[in-house]
């Protein structure tokens, strides 16, 4: 639901007289209708996302780069922007400003809003072709992926431009190469910003990215709940394919939760997107500590049985038991830094959950 907010803040950029909610609802709207098609339209819209990202981020980082070499970057572009301005972490590890947190454990409940969805690669496999070499292959290849894409990306932004003049107003990827002055082209007897140029395209491509993660989400919720109606853990009515092999019903029930963002876009703008970040990190919270604890049992019941698994997970079992320490570290730090609701929703979704699942033993032992 946050990325359908994030799209109305890009969305802003160019037509800040648009409402978040209205541009949050064309999309929602826009990818549910793909979604509803037929998994080749999903397919086929994810490809292109996925694409430009890429092929966008590349260019960036290429620009960017020859940006610094050349010196055509303006006055501040240097890569002592990356240590200069009272070190390479600034804000230290946790500082308390007495308004608040900051630093570089103050900002991990937000970096682990950022890469929630990880996760998502293994729900593909159901449907993805040879699943046994493509699965093991996706996931080895997410830190590659990372280390170019994030941590190359971040390289070349900070070297661009001091990390002081990047702001929450719009994406530090479209900030940075509006602020870069100096390079202007003729086009079409008018001369204009080339660093204007930039900022739009990036902004079409962060767009882009979030379309992207919008279009995912629907599809793996919608196979969630497909998944869980044929094992008999969601209600029957949610078991049902249309002719183009869509679960139809999952999806409508996927969206109705989130329209709530439209809801709480319309009436908080201001406060939309912290609000669905806090209720985000809380599921993560839980998603990764449920996929460490299940993973445990796993193993454990194929090794009782004598079998071995194709895709073996690196450290077993210690690498569990670190995610899950980690994981209540993140808990203490959001506790002490301002996200606290976070922390008070994890009991509130945990009841839930077991509630449904109460529900759906009870309606399993009436069918028995």
């Amino acid at each position: 639901m946050s990325e359908l907010t994030a799209i109305g803040i890009y969305i802003n950029f160019w037509w800040p007289e648009i409402p978040l909610w209205a541009s949050s609802l064309f999309f929602f709207l826009m990818i549910n209708a793909l979604n509803l098609g037929s998994v080749k339209l999903f397919g086929e819209a994810e490809f292109w996302f996925s694409i430009i990202k890429v092929i966008a981020i590349i260019s960036m980082i290429l620009f960017g780069t020859y940006l610094l070499v050349s010196g055509t970057g303006g006055d501040s572009a240097t890569v002592s922007n990356l240590w200069n301005n009272q070190g390479f972490m600034p804000k230290g590890l946790l500082n308390d400003t007495g308004s608040g947190f900051q630093g570089l454990l103050a900002a991990m409940a937000l970096i682990m809003f950022s890469f929630g969805g990880l996760e998502l690669i293994g729900i593909t496999a159901a449907e993805a072709e040879n699943p046994e070499k493509n699965i093991p292959k996706a996931t080895n290849q997410v830190i590659y992926r990372i280390l170019i894409f994030y941590v190359g990306a971040l390289v070349i932004l900070f070297s661009l431009s001091p990390w002081e003049t990047i702001t929450v107003e719009t994406s530090p990827f479209v900030t940075v190469f509006k602020n870069i002055e100096g390079l202007e082209v003729n086009l079409f007897g008018s001369v204009v910003s080339f660093s204007n140029i930039i900022a739009n395209a990036l902004n079409v491509i962060v767009l882009t990215a979030a379309l992207s993660v919008y279009n995912s989400s629907v599809y793996s919720n919608s196979r969630m709940l497909y998944g869980l109606a044929a094992q008999g853990n969601a209600p029957a009515f949610l078991n049902k394919l249309s002719k183009n092999q869509v679960p139809v019903r999952a999806i409508m029930v996927s969206a109705c939760f989130a329209a709530i963002c439209i809801v709480i876009n319309k009436l908080i703008p201001e406060e939309a997107f912290s609000i669905l970040m806090y209720l985000v990190v809380s599921s993560l919270v839980i998603n990764w500590m449920m996929i460490s604890i299940t993973h445990l049992k796993f193993k454990n019941a194929k090794i009782k049985a004598g079998e071995k698994t194709s895709f073996p997970s690196f450290l077993y079992p210690v690498s569990n038991y670190i995610c899950m320490v980690f994981l209540l570290c993140i808990l203490g730090i959001m506790w002490i830094t301002g996200f606290k609701i976070s922390v008070e929703l994890i009991p509130i979704w945990l009841c839930l959950l077991y509630i449904s699942y109460l529900v759906v033993k009870a309606n399993k032992n009436k069918k028995q």
